[in-house]
């Protein structure tokens, strides 16, 4: 299971970790895996790339982790709001069973 953990703090993100794989498929099969990744993985190279928002990113197999250095400007809150809404669908269309969505206070 993947289990995603978005990061706020006052309403306001500070950041997400994504950790596991769903077990859906086979490695290298796995459909959900590769659209979390590929939501999870966009939002951090769209925040880099679009925003002057300093963050930290931790990686590793079957984790990535974004840590916002600071309030997070009108462009990180967006993007992070299209990526949660992604992994939300993808959650609605395959079942929680692969994808667990947990909003923590930090």
């Amino acid at each position: 299971m993947i289990t995603l953990t978005v990061y706020k703090r006052q309403n306001q993100y500070q950041g997400f970790a994504s950790k596991g794989h769903a077990g859906f498929a086979e490695e290298g099969e796995d459909i959900i895996c590769a659209g979390v990744s590929a939501l999870t993985v966009n939002a951090v190279n769209s925040i880099e790339q679009f925003t002057g928002d300093a963050f930290a990113v931790r990686q590793d197999e079957g984790f990535l982790e974004l840590m916002l250095e600071g309030a997070p400007s009108r462009e990180t809150t967006l993007l992070l709001d299209s990526m949660v809404l992604g992994i939300q669908s993808i959650q609605e269309t395959y079942g929680n069973e692969y994808i667990q969505i947990v909003l923590k206070e930090v």
